[in-house]
């Protein structure tokens, strides 16, 4: 039922194109979309969805108040003009960042596209700044990624990714799966740590169904993706 909500939404933004909750909620879902059922199946396809989840994401930050664009303009100015908003862009400032760092990520080969990252950390700063436990502490969950996929002659920086998966799991009183999945696809394999990545993900695949009921789909998925994950293990360790 996905897709066809998604479609909704955007069909009613037709009608009302200046409607920044629709926007965000569109933004919400190609993003929960793209990350839970077809980026492990079709790359291609989910670097299309993720880039229909900036387009809207990025419309509510402009009428949020920010009127650069945030992959064409320099980080330095950019995260000024980030300074410069209140909280109440957080959630357009938090899905343009998301949205934003995903399509990159999906886009490695693109050297133009790699810039980017530091744009997409500049708006999510924003979010750490003025509500760090937004959407269950997603901003700490991205910059655990953001610190740990990198080597540290990269920019990567492994204590302050841990630190962020750290507040994260505070936020969540230990109970999101994905910020553990996350920390051992992007942290513990960068730190070539096999035991931490295998124990981690062994840890995901045996967790009760019931360990954070409001969350339980995100669990879920995060259950799904350690399998696959550990998969790989012999491959990359």
């Amino acid at each position: 039922a996905i897709p066809a909500n998604i479609k909704l939404i955007e069909g009613m933004l037709i009608e009302d194109p200046g409607n920044t909750v629709l926007r965000l909620y569109a933004a919400e879902g190609f993003y929960g979309y793209s990350y839970g059922f077809i980026e492990g199946e079709d790359r291609a396809r989910a670097s299309l969805l993720y880039r229909r989840c900036y387009e809207h994401a990025r419309l509510a930050l402009q009428q949020a108040g920010l009127s650069l664009d945030p992959e064409r303009t320099g980080t330095e100015q950019l995260a000024n003009a980030v300074a410069r908003l209140d909280s109440r862009a957080v959630p357009a400032l938090f899905w343009t960042a998301s949205c934003l760092g995903k399509w990159i990520d999906l886009n490695r080969d693109d050297v133009r596209s790699i810039a980017g990252f530091g744009n997409a950390a500049a708006l999510m700063q924003g979010v750490i700044e003025h509500d760090d436990d937004y959407y269950h502490g997603g901003a700490h969950m991205f910059f655990g990624v953001y610190y740990g996929a990198r080597p540290p002659m990269l920019g990567g920086d492994f204590t302050r990714s841990a630190q962020h998966f750290t507040r994260a799991d505070e936020i969540n009183g230990q109970k999101l799966l994905l910020v553990d999945l996350l920390k051992a696809e992007y942290l513990y394999r960068q730190q070539l740590d096999r035991k931490a990545f295998h124990d981690t993900l062994q840890e995901i695949r045996n967790a009760p169904d019931d360990l954070y009921p409001e969350m339980a789909l995100a669990n879920a998925i995060a259950r799904q993706k350690a399998v696959v994950l550990l998969a790989h293990e012999d491959e990359w360790f």
